[in-house]
């Protein structure tokens, strides 16, 4: 179930984004607020992007529906949206991780095969619908989409169609252009409504190279990152950012994350032959614009592929990191890496946080950028420097031939989101004396020693886990009382490195049925992961 902000967005609330299911449902209460909006800007709709507004703080400070009201609040109208994923060769995977966006008078959401569809807010009746026919049988990395990004034109007489636009990006690597109103394709935009951002990327494996989060956008130019399929290969396609003329389709510029060049920011810190044979280091998540400054913020994931690192030695810097980029011409103004040489699949995938902080009694442009590793960290947003201070802590050293773990990790000296401890064998949790006893004896069989624990042979338990933290859900700022809500996993997770020949032997086998495996082509090893359960598949009690 979908509910439209309105819902928990009294003064005072938030509204955390909603969790993968098959319909929408607004409340009564949301109408007169939906009436209101009518022909609204997305700058003057109440939730006009994918994370409220252009900062991405997921806030309201509406007060219609309030501490009095809120247990009155009754179902209005209902949409479903009829993808349940028919003739999709990974159907299993679709999910529903759309939030809606009020502008224009519209709520417009997508499907996790980018079905684009406006509805009316106040009915809930669907004004158009789009399907860009992906292609279905094949078999994408993943199936979901977080949402659409609107534009509108800023010459207010411009005549004809497509004056306000409706971005997405695709599983199959499009990014489309509609047009807002109808759900035409704007035909002056690339080929047909479309451009193909496959072009110039090396492309290993089709389907793992898609784009699933809204697109940022900065006056005239539509900002987009991609998602990559983890751990195939060292060669995985990379992670460049681009931008392109909201009329046209015309690329204005580009940034790769992992060095392409010597005079690239990063290249001091690379073995440039490994970088050149690297890749990811990719922004799949949400991106948040600072248009008063001309940045934008852009969190990146990890060098491929995440559980070795024995073929990107080093920091692998700008991967793992919260980016500010030029938004005018992508040059790298400010970069912080917040995981050093990633071994544990803890890319940056919450929207970074824009918004006034008082320091010294004096406000402060920041950035709040949450993590998998459940810490914050904060800084100025020009200039990048650490509004709280950041320790460099020492992390365990790796036991695996060939790999060179960073000797240190940065902690944030604000209060973590979850538990910094390695789970314990007391932590283990049971119906009966025998499957806890089972459970204490896993936990005491994994190197286990904390947040950055490298991956082994024997098995390492990593917590809170790569589905840790915060993840693409993001946290909620409340600017007024610098308050963050966030809503947080912790998911305690084997991962075990095997050699080829057992990943060829145990992929095909019954014996680990809760086990994801993958090849990591390019490294002497494969990995295999899994939740920590107990026989009867029960978790620890954390």
């Amino acid at each position: 179930m979908i509910r439209s902000r309105g819902v928990a967005g009294a003064r005072g609330g938030a509204t955390l984004p909603a969790r993968p299911a098959g319909r929408l449902c607004v409340t009564a209460l949301c109408i007169a607020a939906a009436r209101a909006a009518l022909a609204q800007s997305p700058d003057a709709s109440d939730w006009g992007y994918y994370g409220g507004d252009a900062f991405g703080q997921r806030f309201s400070s509406l007060d219609e529906i309030n501490r009095t009201n809120v247990s009155r609040l009754s179902v209005a109208w209902t949409y479903r949206t009829a993808e349940l994923g028919a003739g999709l060769a990974r159907a299993g995977k679709l999910t529903f991780e759309a939030t809606p966006v009020l502008a224009f008078g519209l709520l417009y959401l997508e499907t996790g095969t980018n079905i684009v569809i406006a509805l009316d807010p106040e009915s809930g009746r669907a004004r158009w619908r789009f399907d860009p026919r992906i292609d279905r049988a094949r078999r994408y990395a993943e199936v979901s989409s977080r949402g659409v990004s609107v534009w509108e034109s800023g010459e207010a007489r411009r005549p004809g169609p497509c004056r306000r636009r409706v971005f997405t990006g695709t599983l199959d690597a499009r990014l489309l252009a509609l047009d807002a109103e109808t759900g035409r394709p704007c035909d002056d935009f690339g080929d047909r409504g479309q451009v193909d951002l496959t072009r110039g990327v090396r492309i290993r494996d089709p389907g793992a190279y898609l784009a699933t989060s809204p697109p940022a956008v900065y006056g005239n130019a539509v900002i987009v990152g991609s998602a990559i399929g983890d751990n195939r290969a060292t060669d995985v396609e990379r992670g460049v950012i681009r931008a392109y003329d909201a009329q046209s389709g015309a690329q204005l510029w580009s940034f790769d994350p992992l060095p392409d060049s010597p005079s690239h920011p990063a290249a001091s810190e690379w073995n440039l032959a490994q970088a050149a044979g690297t890749g990811a280091g990719n922004a799949w998540g949400v991106m948040s614009v600072d248009e008063e400054h001309g940045l934008v913020l852009v969190p990146t994931g990890s060098a491929s592929p995440d559980f070795y690192g024995g073929m990107r030695l080093g920091s692998d810097r700008l991967a793992d990191s919260l980016l500010a980029l030029d938004a005018r011409s992508g040059r790298l103004v400010w970069q912080q890496q917040l995981i050093h040489h990633d071994l544990w699949d803890y890319d940056l995938a919450a929207q970074p946080v824009l918004g006034d902080i008082e320091v010294q009694g004096v406000p402060v442009p920041a950035v709040i950028q949450a993590t998998k590793t459940g810490m914050l960290y904060v800084f100025e947003r020009t200039r990048g420097q650490p509004l709280f201070p950041i320790i460099e802590r020492p992390v365990p050293t790796s036991h695996v031939p060939g790999e060179q773990t960073w000797s240190t990790q940065p902690f944030s000296s604000l209060p973590a989101l979850t538990s910094q401890r390695s789970v314990q064998s007391g932590d283990a949790w049971g119906l009966t004396f025998w499957d806890r006893g089972k459970c204490r004896e896993l936990i005491a069989s994994l190197r286990n020693e904390g947040i950055f624990t490298p991956p082994d042979t024997r098995g390492t338990l990593l917590s809170p886990g790569y589905l840790g933290g915060v993840n693409w859900g993001g946290i909620v700022f409340d600017e007024q009382r610098e308050r963050v809500i966030a809503a947080v996993n912790h998911l305690p997770m084997m991962v075990t490195l095997i050699s080829p020949t057992d990943f060829e032997r145990d992929a095909r086998s019954d014996r680990f049925p809760h086990s994801e495996f993958a090849r990591q082509a390019g490294t002497p090893y494969a990995m295999r992961r899994e939740p920590l359960l107990s026989p009867w598949h029960l978790g620890v009690r954390w």
